[in-house]
């Protein structure tokens, strides 16, 4: 630790905050990487704020820091469509020549499919930018379609990774026919519907999800762009995660051959009268034992997910075929939820993190060795519990492309800020 760092982060390999600090800056997810395929550029959301009430005319400016040019920071747009979870969905084009990012925003369409949001692609060497009808959550490999889903809906549902609308959240149907993952062309924005909540409701259908309003997230799509995995959810009490119910799905992009490899469909008793909803830690709902959370393909075939299979939860592989073999990833090693994610260059090493100490506050960033076993502690940042679920800061790490640095978003130092670690001495050993 060098005598400049805080007291509140304790990191184990080269850690430096990216920036000058002049105003908060963070990425959002996990589940891709914000450096560009020439590895220089890394892309993230700049506010004036670490904690604000997200509200629709809140501002978030796109761009990304030039690590080649001391982190100078690129302006190539603003949003109005973000959560502190999620960010915008910035994201690199990666199937396409050039630089390009697509984020979402509000378009202000309101004859659109989700009236007022959209997707803005913009080619950072070029400036050309162009609209798309429908937000993102994730874009191919290929890049040549998106998923898309209705933010609103998410807002009531789990409204971490939602987007507000103004006069407040809007009634909507609990298990529609018409609405769902929907499928969009990222060079022409035709969209089709692949799967519905009605249609996911009839699927292996349980008891549980007939009162229940139903949505899906952490959506992710396959290396080779041939298969979909998401978590389908429905509640009946939306302000209580821990009524949450569960399921990984995957299936084709085209909407066919959809399979259930997991459900954590369980007796609720927090639907009970006198249930406090208030008494619910922040975390608590992350740390369920039925929780099934952040999956994210290994390979074209293999996911990772925290979750509970055969009686017991703990980071499993599943294998998506059909009877496929599950398997305990870390068993004794790895023993809480996290957001994981595997080296772009070898699917040994596993990178992930903790959510807050109950006591302390502490957030651990951590590889895992998928050949040996082995836990190594990247470093400890402190979370202040003064943020709440809408606005926490969780670490959500993100490789570089060559797989010798991470990326975080950490509020250690008072300021919610990008941080980049130098994994080499482990990963290169």
């Amino acid at each position: 630790m060098t005598p400049d760092t805080p007291a509140s982060a304790v990191p184990y390999v080269p850690c430096r905050r990216v920036g000058d600090g002049s105003q908060h800056h963070f990425f959002g997810y996990y589940n891709k990487s914000n450096w560009d395929r020439g590895n220089r550029l890394v892309a993230g959301q700049r506010t004036p704020w670490m904690d604000q009430l997200l509200t629709p005319d809140a501002k978030a400016t796109i761009g990304y820091f030039d690590t080649g040019d001391g982190d100078r920071f690129h302006a190539v747009g603003e949003t109005y469509a973000w959560n502190w979870q999620m960010g915008s969905q910035l994201q690199w084009l990666d199937g396409v020549p050039g630089r390009q990012l697509v984020y979402n925003d509000r378009t202000g369409d309101r004859a659109a499919r989700y009236p007022g949001f959209g997707a803005v692609v913009v080619d950072i060497d070029t400036q050309a930018r162009r609209v798309l009808p429908m937000p993102v959550y994730v874009v191919a490999p290929s890049s040549a379609w998106a998923l898309s889903v209705d933010y609103r809906r998410l807002y009531v549902t789990h409204e971490t990774i939602g987007y507000s609308e103004a006069g407040g959240p809007c009634e909507l149907p609990l298990a529609p026919a018409d609405d769902g993952i929907w499928r969009m062309d990222v060079a022409t924005g035709a969209a089709q519907l692949l799967v519905s909540y009605a249609q996911l409701k009839a699927f292996h259908h349980v008891p549980s999800m007939d009162k229940a309003i139903h949505w899906v997230s952490h959506i992710e799509v396959n290396p080779a762009s041939s298969r979909i995995l998401f978590l389908h959810r429905w509640t009946e009490r939306v302000k209580d995660e821990t009524c949450f119910l569960h399921r990984l799905v995957t299936m084709n992009p085209d909407g066919s051959g959809m399979r259930l490899l997991e459900c954590s469909d369980h007796p609720l008793p927090q639907l009970a009268d006198d249930f406090d909803p208030g008494a619910v830690g922040t975390f608590d709902y992350e740390k369920s034992e039925y929780q099934i959370s952040h999956p994210l393909w290994q390979d074209d075939e293999h996911i990772i997910v925290w979750g509970p299979h055969a009686g017991e939860i703990h980071y499993h592989l599943y294998h998506d075929v059909d009877g496929g073999a599950v398997q305990v990833i870390g068993r004794g090693v790895l023993v809480e939820n996290g957001h994981m994610t595997f080296s772009p260059v070898s699917t040994r090493w596993m990178l992930s993190d903790t959510y807050p100490d109950d006591q302390t506050h502490e957030r651990f960033l951590f590889l895992f060795d998928m050949q040996t076993g082995e836990r190594r502690n990247l470093g400890s940042f402190y979370a202040t519990p003064d943020l709440s679920k809408e606005n926490r800061c969780d670490l959500h790490p993100r490789w570089s492309r060559d797989g010798r640095q991470v990326c975080i978003d950490s509020v250690h130092e008072g300021q919610r800020q990008m941080y980049i670690l130098d994994v080499s001495s482990i990963v290169g050993a």
